[in-house]
């Protein structure tokens, strides 16, 4: 009986504690729904589609407001101008990262996409330059995806015109273009290991999308307390950062300090540079943290927006159709696609850029944070308060885009025809946290893309009318369902 007292009276003062806290804290910020103690907003939140819940919000508390997941507020952001305002206009203010409790175990602050601060600078930089030297945006990067293109080609024609899923083999292709750049080899697609690490991937961002993995995030205890999926996530995590330290130890054996290989190697002579700088502690723990979220941000991101589009281009065989006559006219069946190409194939150009607008494919970006108190349209948000952006909100802006919901390759043409460049294009995010990979992963899907319509006529096994592209799940990424296509030589 005392314990069950006991018990009571801590829930009381959680809650009360927790009413005092959100009260003090409302009344600076933006306004929102009013939370419940402890459990805060997930009552006005559908954890499958996050983003719908966000813009249904925003009816009634406009483009700024503030939602409580869990007992922490996070200020969200709808619409292009307060997305530009916080992103673009106040940049530097807006760079922290935000709560991103499953993020945060895996990497302890090391990495690209969850440190903040100095160490948050350092490694950015340090990667944009490492990837800008061995190609990103040059030629010598273009031959490389241009020879994977070759190679995908070569495996889509061993599946003889059969129905065959895509997945596994369109994920070969970034994975492989990443793997060349961080462990200067690639892999055979058939290469046990190698499917073994795209499968883990794969596996990871099905769990991140899924309705459980929101609720950890809104109550990290959950990561501790209970079993779920995300035991899975740590799982093959763990084993993808083994196989990264492995490969490092390989690295570090035969490194030449003067003619660096790859990034591992370039990883490791800075290391040795930094040693005594107490602001940077960089060891190989951070390194593999580093490349993973290079493998996560360059694999598994590229391939869903990979495997969509030819989805949406099975839905659609008119636009496949416009896209076949151009690459025809411009390159012809036998002459490799090139980035100098995109400046004579404007309808080209347009379809992957609908193809990213229309699947909106992290519909509320990555978490940022303020990283000092600021006013923000006459509000007070303190530092290291969470700020959510909705891509969604941009990408699907009908001020911008007429038909949002449709898909459409217009959005992105004038009345003659021309490319049209939109700053309502937020694929990639904006601001010092955009993806740091966007040269490469634009290069990767033009190429890849325009290769395979050169090559391929995209057959369905079903009626087009009857594709369903619904993303299965639509938390973390919008994840599309599965399917099957028959790929028919030309």
């Amino acid at each position: 009986m005392d314990l069950i007292v006991a018990l009571v009276l801590c829930l009381s003062c959680l809650i009360l504690l927790s009413l005092w806290k959100q009260t003090s804290e409302r009344a600076k910020l933006p306004p929102g729904p009013m939370p419940l103690p402890i459990i805060g907003n997930i009552l006005q939140l559908n954890v499958k589609d996050i983003s719908k819940s966000v813009s249904n919000l925003s009816k009634t508390y406009g483009p700024v407001f503030t939602l409580y997941f869990g007992m922490k507020p996070t200020v969200v952001l709808h619409g292009y101008e307060a997305v530009k305002e916080a992103l673009i206009d106040m940049g530097e203010d807006f760079a922290g990262r935000g709560n991103f409790p499953l993020a945060e175990r895996v990497s302890k602050g090391n990495g690209v996409v969850s440190s903040n601060g100095k160490m948050w600078k350092e490694i950015r930089r340090f990667c944009l330059m490492t990837l800008r030297n061995f190609g990103m945006g040059k030629r010598s990067i273009e031959d490389r995806i241009q020879e994977e293109a070759r190679c995908l080609v070569e495996e889509l024609r061993k599946t003889n015109a059969s129905p065959c899923d895509p997945t596994s083999i369109l994920a070969c292709a970034p994975c492989n273009i990443i793997c060349s750049i961080i462990f200067q080899n690639r892999f055979d697609y058939k290469d046990p290991v190698f499917l073994n690490l795209m499968k883990r991937f794969n596996e990871n961002v099905s769990i991140l999308s899924s309705p459980w993995m929101q609720f950890c995030n809104m109550f990290p205890v959950l990561l501790d307390v209970f079993p779920g999926s995300h035991k899975k996530v740590f799982k093959n995590i763990a084993y993808i950062k083994n196989y990264i330290l492995e490969k490092t130890m390989e690295h570090k054996a035969s490194l030449d300090v003067s003619n660096p290989q790859d990034f591992i190697d370039c990883f490791l002579i800075k290391m040795g540079k930094e040693k005594h700088n107490q602001d940077l502690e960089l060891t190989l723990d951070s390194l593999a943290i580093t490349v993973l979220d290079l493998f996560g941000a360059g694999i598994e991101t590229t391939s869903t927006t990979l495997r969509y589009a030819l989805l949406l281009l099975l839905k659609h065989p008119e636009v496949t159709a416009k896209a076949q006559e151009e690459i025809e006219r411009v390159i012809g069946r036998h002459r490799s696609p090139c980035m100098q190409d995109k400046n004579h194939m404007p309808y080209m150009d347009a379809l992957v850029h609908e193809v990213q607008r229309y699947i909106d494919l992290l519909p509320v970006n990555l978490p940022h944070a303020v990283i000092r108190d600021i006013k923000f349209r006459n509000y007070l948000i303190p530092r290291g308060t969470t700020i959510l952006t909705s891509l969604t909100s941009v990408l699907h802006d009908s001020k911008e885009f007429s038909n949002p919901e449709v898909f459409d390759p217009g959005h992105f043409l004038d009345k003659s025809g021309n490319f049209r460049k939109s700053d309502y294009f937020m694929a990639f995010s904006a601001g010092k946290r955009a993806c740091a990979g966007e040269g490469l992963a634009r290069m990767e899907l033009f190429l890849f893309l325009t290769t395979i319509l050169q090559k391929f006529t995209l057959k369905s096994v079903v009626d087009p009318k009857d594709i369903d592209t619904t993303p299965v799940v639509n938390g973390f990424i919008s994840v599309p369902p599965h399917y099957q296509l028959c790929f028919i030589p030309l």
